[in-house]
């Protein structure tokens, strides 16, 4: 009798626990808002039908909010606007006389592995293998133009103290490596052994690392006056690593190349020297590293790279010009304002201050994002638009969410994660045809994730 009462509670229990999921799974957008705690939490939604521009849903569509990285939509979509779906990034590597010249522009995933080599140090061999194929074994200088971008290569709006994150890093005319070196950290014999990937001289590690026997390790990496020289240190029970960001990212790209040019038997009698060369008519180009806007594409709205995002905005301004020799970021965002206002999009709606959406000070309304998505969905750049989303269950930033049937592979879209802020825009492949959307949220906690995927659960539904 008392395993039967036990075994019925247990059934109550059971029930109770798949009625409260129904429940929550049949929730409708309109109820689920209700959920929102409007003292503490903001949300803007808007929903439109994709062919016809109807609109479906609103909430708050009209509202400022902070976008952070659905910022990354607005850019992406610009870039197709002023620079076509054909566009490439090219870095030019040609001969001056006896220098060696390496003409930046602006790509931000060069020596991106798979890219172009099957490492990020892979174009440095190329290099150097085609030099000692011409013959060349004795270079005067080595010179560097990265003004392809101005010299201001951090955002005056980022915070100071994540400059040294991967997601902060500096934005130059000539990136290399995601402008960042990865740390290794490890235990060996009586204290931590730290190893760089790429291998530099051009970075100088302090090693003030403790280890500790239990406990999780904490070590970061952390700057100094004198630029690239690294403070590791914190506790290291076990090995760990991560990326951290460099100054002057041409200066690390130089330093690489004469330490591969030496280990070939090349002779650099000169200098490295960054400086305003492009336009030498003398210059022999004998290789040129391209990457294809869609690749950047993909990395800004799929991997949410913000260096991606940073340098299409620089790359706008660049390519759009007249008086001007490089890319810069008011220019840029002053062309992308234009873009927005030419979609009828009021000039209240919106305040851009950055790409990536790092910055804070950056404003967006729902009803803004959804008329870019209309514009991109709408026009001759939907494939390749649609194809730098991140699929939810599939790939990208939100492959760990919508994995259950009937949304895998039917939401794309972007995500978006500042402190206190969490976004996700993008379309739906619903049952009642392609829907546009757009969720900015403001407030709450890490369950704010969970309330916007419910909604855009509700929205492929057609649950209003």
């Amino acid at each position: 009798m008392k395993k039967e009462r036990i075994n019925l509670i247990l059934f109550v229990l059971i029930a109770l626990t798949a009625g409260g999921a129904a429940r929550k799974e049949t929730a409708s957008v309109s109820e689920l808002l209700r959920s929102i705690n409007p003292a503490k939490e903001k949300i803007s939604v808007t929903v439109v039908q994709a062919d016809t521009g109807q609109t479906l849903f609103s909430h708050q569509s009209r509202e400022p909010m902070i976008p952070a990285s659905n910022m990354k939509l607005i850019v992406s979509a610009a870039a197709l606007h002023y620079l076509g779906a054909e566009y490439a990034f090219e870095t030019r590597v040609g001969l001056l006389d006896s220098h060696l010249v390496v003409i930046g522009g602006g790509d931000p995933l060069l020596g991106e592995p798979g890219l172009h080599g099957p490492s990020a140090v892979s174009i440095f061999e190329q290099i150097a293998q085609d030099l000692l194929g011409q013959g060349v074994k004795t270079l005067g200088d080595v010179i560097l133009d990265d003004t392809f971008f101005d010299s201001n290569r951090v955002h005056p709006h980022w915070p100071p103290d994540q400059l040294n994150r991967w997601y902060a890093c500096e934005v130059s005319g000539l990136n290399f490596n995601r402008n960042c070196v990865h740390l290794t950290v490890r235990r060996g014999g009586k204290g931590a052994i730290i190893e760089l990937d790429p291998p530099t001289e051009y970075v100088t590690i302090v090693n003030q690392v403790k280890l500790v026997s239990s406990g999780a390790s904490a070590v970061g990496a952390y700057r100094n006056k004198v630029p690239n020289v690294l403070t590791v240190k914190g506790n290291l029970n076990q090995s760990t690593g991560f990326d951290v960001a460099i100054e002057n990212p041409a200066g690390l790209f130089g330093s690489l190349l004469l330490e591969k040019l030496a280990e070939k038997g090349i002779q650099v009698r000169g200098k490295l020297v960054q400086k305003y060369i492009k336009t030498d008519p003398n210059i022999r180009v004998f290789r040129v590293f391209r990457t294809p806007l869609s690749e950047v594409l993909n990395r800004s709205n799929k991997d949410s790279l913000g260096l991606a995002a940073e340098a299409l905005v620089k790359t706008i301004s660049a390519e759009n010009t007249q008086g001007r020799i490089n890319g810069e970021w008011p220019h840029g965002l002053h062309l992308i304002r234009r873009y927005l206002l030419s979609l009828g999009i009021p000039e209240e709606q919106f305040v851009l201050k950055d790409g990536s959406g790092l910055s804070r000070e950056n404003r967006l309304t729902s009803e803004a994002i959804v008329k870019v998505l209309q514009d991109m969905f709408q026009g001759p750049c939907r494939q390749i638009y649609e194809s730098s989303l991140s699929q939810g269950g599939v790939d990208g930033t939100a492959e760990r969410y919508f994995r259950e049937p009937p949304y895998k592979g039917k939401i794309a879209g972007k995500t978006g994660f500042i402190s206190g802020v969490r976004a996700f825009s993008g379309i739906c492949h619903s049952p009642q045809g392609d829907l546009l959307f757009s969720i900015l949220t403001e407030g709450g906690g890490s369950e704010m994730r969970s309330k916007i995927n419910d909604i855009t659960k509700a929205v492929f539904d057609g649950r209003w």
